[in-house]
């Protein structure tokens, strides 16, 4: 059992799934609900309709595609992420869309999956979402860092002097914890590890956890 499987005891995460191919949507669906610890709660096939399910449902997590016809995955995604308490939402995509992927991360995203995922993976990184997490999958890393030192050059290229428990919290960013789980595996209270976050977003110059995560993946902080 994870941490984020812990913390939730026997209460499903609650997800809105929004992808324009029937078959897409319902062979997600079958493997995210196989392992009992995911509930798909709606479904959609493009932005409106995943607007409209998030207010309906009120999901735990959303996962979205980003190309859909009509109103489509990133117009979507702007005004979700806009919301007051707005759930934790994560990109599903494909290798051939990093344009999409570099502005959801503007956006405020939580999350970036492929959907060739394993299906472990793909509920683990549901799970992580909704305890607060950061989840990047490393083949998306590879391809969306040169892209993001292109796009904000005053990006640390290397890790700047960080103390040991800075370099230790960034080190459980880097892996998607939550501040939660970091503060169970470095013994401390959230509210410090919230302090230690916001401390390395201004070091890192980083505007949120998934560019700080996404920085030390690069790095090869582990």
């Amino acid at each position: 059992m994870t941490a984020a499987e812990g913390s939730r005891g026997t209460t499903p995460v609650r997800v809105v799934l929004a992808d324009d191919e029937p078959l897409m949507r319902a062979g997600l669906r079958t493997v995210l609900e196989a392992a009992g610890t995911v509930q798909v709660v709606g479904l959609a096939g493009d932005g409106k309709e995943m607007l409209s399910a998030v207010e309906r449902h009120r999901p735990d997590v959303v996962l979205v595609d980003v190309q859909m016809p009509g109103t489509d995955g990133l117009t979507a995604l702007r005004v979700l992420c806009a919301r007051p308490q707005a759930p934790p939402a994560a990109v599903l995509t494909t290798f051939d869309l990093d344009d999409y992927v570099a502005e959801a991360l503007k956006i405020g995203v939580q999350g970036f999956l492929l959907k060739d995922a394993e299906p472990d993976a793909l509920v683990r990184a549901v799970l992580d979402l909704a305890a607060g997490g950061a989840v990047l999958d490393p083949r998306i890393t590879a391809r969306l860092l040169p892209r993001l030192a292109a796009e904000a050059p005053t990006l640390p290229t290397r890790p700047p002097d960080l103390t040991l428990r800075e370099l230790q919290v960034l080190r459980r960013l880097a892996a998607g914890d939550s501040n939660a789980a970091i503060g169970c595996r470095l013994g401390l209270a959230e509210a410090t590890v919230k302090k230690y976050v916001s401390a390395l977003l201004i070091k890192l110059g980083a505007e949120n956890r998934v560019q700080a995560a996404l920085l030390a993946q690069g790095w090869g902080v582990q």
